[in-house]
């Protein structure tokens, strides 16, 4: 017997054309998903730098409430001054083992298309010569910095502009006014400030913000010599 003849087997690879197809699809399907991380990617670094803002914005009021509540009413000192520029605050010292009341200051600088609000503190102070300077360097540091005075500042976050009120006889009225003004140690300190800060747009908090703080029971010990 003739044994059959055996079949053939015939295997057809992948034209050019077809390997062309696939490499194409490979690629754009590698494109699609290289910019939906890239877009994830940057949401993700967006969020975070906004709340970042948020933070900072936080943490500046709460030092502004906390210098205000430390503030000190002491002899033949001021403990708040508002110039139109610059407020000025003598306030106890936040770290442990200070002798001796700080000054802090805050204000507004401009800074090219914007202003940048910031915060000075001196070294702590055991005199009253030692405080008389400080209170004089905080002026001269909202006015013309020298290398000297900007050691002392931190800068907060960008400001269009602040205002300030203070709260007496049951009204809000302009710290510059005749019933607003604390010259003297012996002036009565309001019993509220507001502060009103405008923030520039483009930003994770833009627009207007109106911080409240109640005067509590001041200190009465008195450090200075």
């Amino acid at each position: 017997m003739v044994p059959a003849p055996s079949s053939r087997r015939h295997t057809h690879g992948f034209t050019l054309v077809e390997l062309l197809v696939a490499l194409g699809i490979m690629a754009l399907m590698a494109i699609l998903g290289w910019r939906g991380l890239d877009g994830l990617s940057r949401a993700q670094a967006a969020a975070q730098a906004r709340s970042d803002e948020v933070l900072t914005v936080q943490a500046a009021l709460g030092q502004w409430n906390a210098d205000l509540a430390a503030m000190l009413q002491l002899d033949q000192t001021q403990a708040l001054e508002w110039d139109g520029r610059v407020l000025r605050i003598t306030r106890r010292s936040s770290v442990p083992g200070d002798l001796g009341p700080r000054v802090v200051a805050w204000t507004r600088r401009s800074n090219g298309s914007h202003g940048i609000w910031l915060r000075w503190q001196s070294d702590p102070l055991t005199t009253r010569g030692a405080w008389q300077e400080a209170w004089a360097r905080a002026a001269l540091w909202a006015q013309n910095p020298g290398d000297a005075e900007r050691r002392g500042e931190v800068a907060l976050f960008a400001l269009e502009g602040w205002q300030l009120f203070y709260f007496r006889g049951n009204a809000w009225t302009n710290p510059m006014s005749a019933a607003g003004t604390t010259t003297s140690a012996t002036t009565t300190l309001p019993d509220g400030v507001r502060l009103v800060l405008d923030l520039p747009g483009g930003q994770a908090l833009a627009g207007r913000i109106t911080s409240d703080w109640v005067r509590p029971t001041l200190s009465s010990a008195d450090p200075l010599s």
